[in-house]
């Protein structure tokens, strides 16, 4: 469910009238009023989720309390719980996008006050604001915390205690913790990239969840950490991030971790406490990490693998490091036999 503090939802609707806007026919005999959207796990009666028909999601689509849900054609033969309502669909992604911006149309950039400060935010005391802060309505800034010039704070954003915050960083869509540092021209909050792609284009998704700060967190000059698509993309406390890492919607990175310059974490990845992560390290998105674990510079980790915890990963596709360096040495074995029967240069037949 989108957070009314950042969105304003333009519901409810009835089954029939979603149901045209997706050019599809309601079960026979199915009927009722759609409240909101929101993910299989936390929908109630009155919520429409969807089924992406993943091995994963199967369990939790049998369990779910949701009175309505997208599923597509290929998955229509799944028996969904009890007091369910199917919608079935060609394109679940195409069909969440027209349902998000029927309840969501205003869910792109943040709207902006005419004045610098609006007059509805709450600034506390010892609060310092540097020349050409922006600061949107009913946003809320902690005592003591400091924000650099040419900073813009969205409607709703709401930033704790004694914190730092660099000049020309943006933040909307986000709740911010206590003594967070976040470091020049950060973008926190922005719609995470999720496209309905066919050979007719690519339809946006509304991106309509929000970013969580934890406590003590540091956030890299030029990092862009975008706001989940549905749910919350959340920075565990005490974790430190470098310059130019890429954080996409809907991680969940724990605390205290590292992540060194130039790391991507793509959508929907789960991230244990204590992990690590070296320069250039790309992690594919679903993937599961466990506490403690870590990866080498420029390791590449693929979509919908478990990494556990406590171990050192390198290579492509990431490895148990040993077992990488193994392999790098045997591939350098291999290069200098093959060298060693080559003619030399000069000799006879």
């Amino acid at each position: 469910m989108a957070d009314p503090r950042f969105f304003r939802n333009h519901g409810p609707f009835t089954l029939e009238a979603l149901a045209a806007k997706l050019g599809v026919a309601p079960p026979p005999g199915a009927s009722g009023v759609i409240a909101d959207l929101a993910g299989l796990e936390g929908a109630g009666p009155k919520h429409l989720a969807f089924f992406s028909g993943t091995r994963e999601q199967k369990e939790i689509f049998q369990a779910s309390r949701a009175g309505f849900c997208l599923v597509a054609e290929k998955d229509a033969a799944i028996c969904p719980p009890p007091g369910m309502v199917v919608l079935t669909v060609k394109s679940v992604r195409h069909a969440w996008a027209v349902v998000a911006q029927s309840f969501y149309p205003e869910s792109g950039q943040a709207r902006w006050p005419g004045e610098a400060v609006a007059a509805s935010a709450k600034i506390g005391e010892g609060v310092t604001l540097a020349p050409g802060v922006v600061i949107g309505e009913n946003a809320e800034i902690g005592a003591g915390t400091r924000i650099g010039p040419g900073s813009a704070i969205g409607p709703g954003v709401a930033i704790g205690r004694d914190c730092e915050i660099g000049a020309q960083v943006t933040i909307t869509n986000a709740y911010v913790g206590d003594q967070v540092t976040i470091l020049p021209g950060a973008r926190i909050g922005q719609p995470g990239f999720g496209f309905a792609t066919s050979k007719a284009g690519n339809v946006k998704i509304p991106q309509i969840g929000r970013v969580i700060i934890q406590d003590r967190v540091e956030i890299g000059a030029n990092t862009t950490i975008d706001r989940g698509a549905l749910g919350d993309t959340v920075i565990g406390e005490g974790t430190k991030i470098d310059n130019l890492v890429m954080i996409a919607h809907n991680v969940h990175l724990g605390r205290h971790c590292l992540v060194i310059s130039q790391v991507g974490i793509a959508g929907g990845c789960e991230i244990g406490d204590f992990c690590v992560f070296a320069g250039q390290a790309g992690v594919a998105d679903h993937v599961r990490i466990g506490a403690g674990a870590r990866f080498a510079a420029q390791t590449g980790v693929p979509p919908n693998t478990v990494y556990e915890g406590g171990a050192d990963y390198g290579g492509w596709p990431a490895k148990p490091v040993r077992e990488w360096l193994r392999e790098l040495h045997a591939a350098k074995m291999m290069l200098k036999r093959q060298d060693t029967k080559k003619p030399k240069k000069g000799g006879h037949d």
